[in-house]
């Protein structure tokens, strides 16, 4: 795929990061697939976005 100005556009990065972390419309998309906090137990610390961001670069880095 070519970098055009509509491509360019839609996955320009505001943020520092990786190129692998999900745009702020992929989390749209993803988040309602991600389990709720559970009322019980130990309250999360962790983003699951940051989760994510950090298995999409694994992937595709092939954690070298």
């Amino acid at each position: 795929m070519a970098w055009t100005e509509t491509t360019r556009r839609n996955y320009v990065r505001r943020t520092s990061g990786y190129a692998s972390d999900v745009t702020d419309r992929e989390w749209d998309f993803v988040a309602p697939f991600m389990p709720a906090p559970r009322r019980l137990g130990r309250p999360r610390k962790t983003e699951l976005r940051d989760v994510l961001n950090a298995l999409l670069y694994i992937a595709s880095t092939g954690c070298q």
